[in-house]
């Protein structure tokens, strides 16, 4: 893992948090945070000089879903989920209603987004829509209804875009999912409707587009009711199960390009090593253990029959995603990839910057843990995108 060295502060930019697939936002859980756990990664950006915010957009939402909550979180308004996108898919158009953690954001007034996981595909379907809207949206819906988000009027408001642990090809623990535990969005939906009791919000699962919430006036009996009659987003590719899918990726990467005018940086992470015996990979002693599973899964899976060829190339892991998949964009992407020789490179925008791998951490280790050593890669990815020109 390269340490960046200190330097020259370039621009006052602030930094966006967004967090991946099953994420929460700050005022959830009792206080312990996706950020940092019982540590506080945003605040301690903070007291170093990087204005930071944390983004608390849907958990299991499709990446155009989080794209537009995100949009709207950051600005300000009501999310627009976009009209054809929302009939195509069956759920509500609009979503919740925000302030804005930045709303001055603007060509004038940039971001940099450090995303975990998924988080990482959601920034660069965001940047996207940003640059290039959405043709379809422009074609079907209103002009005076259209969302600034996809009119295609080019908005270079990204400096940068740092990804950690994100499949951005993939993840195979998708297909075991779909293997061993087949009816997992309907036990999903069980663990939403349960969620609801009370309406407190240990957990917001951010569902409001697709009717799971409940709704005023309805008992709760009434309510999961009709929740599990629901069957669309069992159905729908337009849910996080088909976006961390290898197929969901290669279809983002297609499309979400690399922009010339934004820097990229991504780091991998890994909590495997080679069995001695079988040459499988296997999760390290200290891996979170409900994560052991699935990396023993992923460490031996291996189906040459699909289109990405999935090999032994695929087996390190750290008990979510594939570290192979981290780096950036190869299936279906053009997207240039580098991995910098020495502490002193100097970023080049539209380029991949692979920053190399966190040995020995898992998934979450190396964000809600609040270890020493993850926390300083925070303070390294500020440095290095608040010295950009």
């Amino acid at each position: 893992m390269i340490t960046t060295f200190p330097r020259i502060r370039g621009n006052e930019d602030p930094i966006v948090l967004v967090a991946g697939f099953t994420g929460w936002g700050r005022d959830e859980f009792g206080g312990f945070l996706y950020w940092g756990g019982t540590s506080d990664i945003q605040e301690e950006l903070k007291q170093q000089g990087y204005p930071t915010f944390t983004a608390g957009i849907g958990p299991y939402s499709s990446n155009w879903d989080r794209a537009c909550e995100l949009f709207a979180i950051i600005k300000g308004g009501t999310v627009d989920y976009g009209e054809v996108h929302s009939k195509r898919f069956g759920h509500a158009r609009y979503g919740r209603t925000f302030p804005g953690l930045y709303p001055q954001w603007s060509k004038e007034n940039k971001i940099h987004i450090i995303g975990h996981s998924m988080g990482g595909q959601t920034a660069r379907t965001l940047a996207q829509l940003l640059a290039e809207g959405s043709e379809e949206e422009q074609q079907g819906t209103h002009p005076k209804e259209l969302s600034p988000l996809f009119n295609g009027e080019e908005k270079n408001w990204i400096k940068s875009i740092s990804t950690i642990s994100t499949p951005h090809n993939g993840s195979t623990l998708v297909y075991g999912f779909q293997k061993y535990i087949p009816r997992m969005k309907q036990i999903f939906k069980l663990f939403s409707s349960v969620n609801q009791v009370g309406k407190k919000f240990y957990y917001d699962f951010k569902l409001d587009h697709w009717g799971l919430t409940m709704q005023e006036g309805e008992s709760y009996n009434e309510y999961v009711k009709r929740v599990w009659k629901f069957n669309t987003i069992v159905k729908t590719t337009d849910f996080s199960e088909y976006d961390l899918s290898i197929e969901g990726a290669y279809a983002l990467n297609q499309w979400a390009k690399a922009r010339p005018d934004i820097y990229y940086f991504s780091v991998g992470t890994k909590k495997t090593f080679s069995s001695p015996v079988t040459g499988y990979q296997i999760p390290q002693i200290k891996m979170n253990p409900l994560f052991t599973p699935f990396s023993l899964f992923m460490g031996r899976y291996t189906d040459r029959d699909h289109f990405s060829s999935i090999n032994e190339n695929w087996w390190e892991n750290d008990g979510i995603v594939n570290t192979f998949s981290m780096k950036g964009p190869v299936f279906g992407s053009k997207d240039p990839i580098i991995v910098p020789e020495t502490n002193y490179f100097l970023p080049t925008p539209g380029i991949w910057h692979y920053l190399g791998t966190m040995d020995d951490y898992d998934h979450m280790e190396i964000v809600s843990v609040g270890f020493k050593k993850a926390r300083e890669l925070y303070s390294q990815l500020a440095n290095l995108t608040g010295s950009l020109k």
